[in-house]
């Protein structure tokens, strides 16, 4: 069985066996799960485990009691429920939550849940205007234009999409197989005889796709260094589909072509301002993830240190800043197929993954999102902060064959130079450093990366066997050191300046030292008796002891 994710969930037998309270927190997570894209709940094994026990049984009457109470806890929530067994010989019980398009999903009380990653979040009020919006744009989609028939496509649109399509290795062969018609119907471009929204918006004329709710816009300005605009470019005319417009942005921009040029020995390498794979896949994430029930134009604005898109609308109830690395949550699910079928995006929910990790390998930071009153704004720096890095993940890359989460993950500790178990949970937006095993992979084993400490405070950095090996040119600091080497130069520092507070000490000695690290250290030698504490927290002092 598979971890419990966006899209299943596991429960014991014992929600059954427990009388209401049990089934109602049952309910609770099939509303969940109706309210965001369907899902599976196996019931049978342990939170603990991933697979029954061998020879459970499940009995008709649970079986029955479970399609009974369902739904009488629930509204708006449609399920199935089968009994299956299990490659050990148990049986679970298989519950099957669809999702709910058109209608939000309540607990019988009148509780609303929402599935987000691995947990079902319980909305407020507040947000059951924002979840409906999100419906609304589900069924927008695959909503007929009645004066819009199939004899009024774009010949040349419908041309290349077919084409496109069956020429993807990410089609099967059984769509690739189907009649033009059919195709169409399958990407629900086609209804009735009729174009429906998603279709007008890819195969229409221009002057139908122009009169279509909210088709998008795109301008482009480019700022100096005081702010003021100095170009701009609009694609206003609708006489492009998604594709078509990502092409004429990514062609008739010229800024996308400047690079910086770095030496490499006895050659030089070119970076650019901004990869392709960053503003390519920024532009998808914009015109898919936008609620096309909403006005508003997308801006791209390219300052001299930094490109912001902005994209009107909020991020999907349950996605916030914070968490958009690992949740997965559709708006436009028809339009994400279309985009990822023909390559113009990435798998959902990997996105912001690779544009991690392409700016982390290019010696940037990664993206940041700010969501606004009224709009998403992705920010992506220019300047390249940490060359070294370039070449260290390059080399490490070719030695390794790295996968996506190792580069990321040793971009993030190479730029950093150290980090704590803490600090990268706070980067990559994870709850606990157990967490971490995934994203650090290999590099341990290959002894690209070492650690020390445990827990919360376990320091990772680039082994230096691999630094010297790879020719590493990064700047030295303090945040590596070692601890006999660090109470040297606390011991040093007070010798000479006498009894100091610990903020005096650290900018003496140098802020590339942890905080938290010189904190530890100071305690423990008070501990040691090798210094004494005066005064109470923001006044402490230390001071040397006779010991010492």
């Amino acid at each position: 069985m598979s971890e419990e994710n966006q899209l299943y969930d596991k429960k014991s037998l014992k929600v059954l066996k427990g009388g209401d309270v049990g089934l109602r927190d049952l309910a609770g997570d099939c509303v969940a799960f109706a309210n965001a894209s369907g899902g599976r709940i196996d019931i049978g094994i342990e939170d603990d485990a991933s697979a029954p026990e061998p020879g459970q049984r499940v009995s008709d009457a649970q079986l029955g009691k479970l399609q009974k109470m369902i739904p009488s806890l629930t509204v708006n929530v449609s399920i199935s429920v089968t009994r299956e067994v299990t490659e050990n010989g148990g049986e679970i019980l298989l519950l099957q939550v669809f999702p709910s398009r058109q209608n939000i999903a309540a607990t019988s009380d009148g509780r609303y849940f929402l599935r987000v990653a691995d947990e079902s979040r319980r909305l407020m009020p507040e947000d059951l205007g924002r979840l409906m919006n999100d419906k609304s744009a589900f069924v927008w989609e695959a909503q007929p234009m009645r004066q819009v028939s199939t004899q009024q496509m774009d010949t040349g649109k419908v041309r290349d999409f077919l084409r496109l399509i069956r020429s993807s290795d990410r089609v099967s062969e059984r769509v690739k197989q189907k009649s033009d018609r059919e195709m169409l119907e399958h990407y629900l471009m086609v209804r009735d005889d009729c174009l429906t929204n998603l279709g007008v918006l890819w195969l229409g004329l221009r002057n139908d796709r122009a009169v279509l709710r909210h088709a998008p816009i795109v301008q482009f300005i480019r700022y100096d260094e005081l702010g003021n605009k100095v170009f701009k470019r609009t694609w206003d005319e609708y006489s492009l589909n998604p594709q078509e417009l990502i092409e004429a942005i990514w062609r008739d921009v010229p800024d996308w072509q400047d690079s910086y040029e770095f030496p490499d020995g006895l050659f030089r390498k070119n970076i650019p301002h901004f990869d392709e794979v960053v503003v390519r896949e920024l532009l998808a994430n914009a015109l898919v993830h936008r609620p096309y029930t909403q006005g508003g134009d997308i801006f791209i604005c390219l300052y001299p240190d930094r490109l912001e898109v902005h994209n009107p609308g909020l991020l999907p109830l349950g996605v916030t800043a914070a968490n958009i690395l690992h949740t997965t949550k559709k708006r436009n699910d028809h339009l994400a197929q279309v985009f990822y079928d023909l390559r113009l995006m990435e798998r959902e929910g990997s996105g912001f993954d690779k544009m991690y990790e392409v700016l982390l390998a290019s010696g940037r930071p990664g993206p940041v999102v700010v969501e606004g009153d009224d709009r998403v704004t992705v920010t992506v720096e220019r300047r390249v902060a940490h060359p070294a890095v370039i070449d260290l993940i390059d080399k490490a890359d070719r030695a390794y064959q790295l996968q996506a989460r190792e580069r990321i993950m040793l971009g993030l500790i190479a730029q950093h130079e150290s980090m704590t178990a803490t600090q990268l949970c706070k980067a990559l937006a994870i709850k606990g450093a157990d967490l971490l095993r995934p994203w650090l992979g290999r590099l341990e084993h290959f002894g690209i990366v070492v650690t020390k400490g445990r827990t919360k405070g376990t320091a990772y950095s680039v082994s230096p066997a691999v630094l010297r090996a790879h020719d590493f040119r990064g700047r030295t600091s303090l945040k590596g050191i070692e601890r006999h080497r660090l109470r040297e130069l606390i011991v040093s520092d007070l010798h000479i300046y006498g009894v100091a507070k610990r903020g005096e000490i650290h900018d003496r000695i140098g802020r590339d030292v942890p905080e938290r690290q010189l904190r530890s250290e100071l305690m423990s030698m008070v501990e040691d008796g090798m210094l004494e504490a005066m005064g109470e927290r923001g006044g402490r002092r230390y001071g040397l002891t006779k010991k010492t």
